[in-house]
């Protein structure tokens, strides 16, 4: 097992922030409807941190990224919707920079008073940011004192806003951090068992690492979504039209193989919902994996396999979601997720959900109370869970940048 991923890492307990400026990245990659956010879950998700900062005499200036404008301006990735609704939400006004670190950055920070929340323009506009560029970290770094890393999210990425500036101030994980860190660990170092690991999704290929960690530490790993597809076309079945990643069917044939010698049980689906296509919703039935037509695509795990999954689920001590099980953004092809959502929202293990429709599920079911922690990290929470050490967490553990 990898090292706790928590260890060693400053708080902001270890942080003397009164009538100092704080550079704080956060992730309010939100999704945007125009001008509209639609889920404002990463931003309320900042706010503990935020409002911890501001309560303690500091002044804020706020580092964040917003789609991928490819180290280019792009109004449609411009922070202002952001900027408008953080007001709401903090009930206080919060200016936006109208650049990164240019005069306009310079000026407002300089000017920045304890209480005062400043929001820089979108990070990744600068063409340092993705190449963790020193010259980006440093003029980052000369806005403020201090810096705090609070976006999860995005701490898989070696980046100057989540890496290389952390080098150059005294510097802390926020709360949202270190409860991620602390919540993922608790999986990845001392899990109590049975520990139960359900996947889905559409591709095996962003979560073959994380398959192959829990094959050697869980005890079941239920598949689900077109991930499943995939290991049953591995197995010869014949999948009809449905979505199958015909480039990682050895991929999944070695899984496969590696499952017979592992203590670890693979539970893939045993019946599926089918359509011949998603928006066929009154043409939907459901058949055994290996009776599906050559005209119909799966798009949902079956009722038996929730049912089984279930049974699975009740045992464990300990789960991890990340995936879902079909096209959950269709009805009726969401049946088989909220399936699975509601059967670990009723198990009494200790339980952890990650990745956009996963969360959505047990959010939309009014499920979310019943989870003991909802991760806000989709890529950065698998790489956790397989164990590598993330990039925003190793410059952390880093040499705190001098005193703080």
């Amino acid at each position: 097992m990898p090292e706790d991923q928590s260890s060693a890492i400053p708080t902001l307990d270890d942080l003397d922030v009164q009538g100092r400026r704080v550079l704080v990245r956060v992730d309010f990659n939100v999704p945007l409807d125009g001008d509209v956010i639609t889920d404002d879950t990463r931003m309320t998700s900042a706010l503990p941190t935020v409002n911890r900062l501001l309560d303690a005499g500091a002044s804020l200036v706020l580092v964040s990224h917003l789609g991928r404008p490819k180290g280019k301006v792009d109004p449609k990735y411009a922070l202002k919707p952001v900027a408008a609704h953080l007001s709401t939400l903090l009930e206080r006004e919060v200016t936006l920079a109208d650049d990164v670190v240019g005069p306009s950055a310079q000026r407002l920070a300089a000017n920045l008073q304890p209480g005062d929340v400043l929001l820089l323009e979108n990070v990744r506009f600068e063409a340092g940011e993705e190449k963790n560029d020193s010259d980006l970290a440093q003029a980052l770094a000369s806005l403020a004192d201090v810096y705090v890393n609070d976006a999860f999210g995005a701490a898989h990425r070696a980046h100057a806003s989540t890496a290389a500036v952390a080098a150059l101030l005294p510097h802390a994980a926020g709360l949202l951090m270190q409860a991620e860190l602390e919540a993922l660990g608790r999986v990845v170092e001392a899990p109590e068992h049975p520990l139960v690991v359900v996947m889905g999704g559409a591709k095996i290929s962003d979560k073959v690492g994380v398959i192959r960690q829990f094959l050697r530490d869980a005890d079941a790993i239920l598949l689900g979504g077109g991930l499943a597809n995939t290991f049953l076309a591995a197995q010869g079945l014949e999948l009809g039209t449905s979505l199958v990643e015909a480039s990682a069917l050895d991929t999944a044939r070695e899984i496969l193989a590696q499952a017979e010698s592992s203590t670890a049980t693979l539970h893939l689906p045993l019946d599926m919902t089918i359509a011949p296509n998603p928006k066929a919703t009154d043409a939907v039935s459901t058949v055994a994996v290996d009776a599906i037509p050559a005209d119909q695509a799966a798009l949902d795990i079956g009722p038996d396999t929730v049912a089984a999954f279930a049974a699975v689920i009740a045992t464990a001590k300990t789960v991890v979601w990340n995936g879902p099980m079909g096209l959950f953004e269709v009805p009726p092809f969401d049946a088989g997720t909220r399936g699975v959502a509601e059967a670990i929202s009723a198990s009494d293990a200790w339980s952890v959900v990650g990745g956009g429709d996963s969360v959505a599920a047990v959010q939309q079911s009014g499920l979310a109370d019943a989870i003991s922690h909802i991760s806000t990290g989709g890529g950065a929470s698998l790489e956790l869970l397989e164990g590598k050490e993330l990039p925003g967490v190793a410059a952390l553990r880093a040499s705190n940048g001098g005193a703080s």
